[in-house]
């Protein structure tokens, strides 16, 4: 799996909406690593395996947003120093895919 750590500058200007049943969390762009088909980031709240989740990115290039939905599949770390979570993303549209590779190419430019 490639992986591109999405650049605060380059590519995403707004914040990182992540949401399940038991949280929200909006994270800062540069806390977050975007890779083909998932995503990773830390987190202060552990999430269970296999938990479905939502998650919302904004394109500074169209101003559009990307929602996605995914599985959580690993989820590291303790309170005291926080979680690491990967999620894998699930069943996402033609258009949201070519979306998430601009955002990523975004970052090489």
């Amino acid at each position: 799996m490639s992986a591109r750590k999405l650049d605060g500058i380059g590519s995403l200007h707004q914040h990182v909406t992540v949401e399940a049943r038991q949280a929200r969390l909006v994270l800062s762009p540069d806390a977050v690593v975007i890779h083909k088909g998932g995503i990773e980031f830390r987190s202060e709240t552990p999430f269970p395996r296999w938990v479905e989740m939502t998650v919302s990115l904004q394109s500074p290039q169209d101003d559009g947003k990307v929602h996605c939905t995914g599985v959580v599949v690993d989820c590291t770390g303790s309170k005291h120093s926080g979680y690491h979570v990967s999620m894998v993303f699930t069943g996402l549209s033609k258009q949201a895919e070519a979306r998430l590779s601009a955002m990523a190419h975004a970052t090489l430019n």
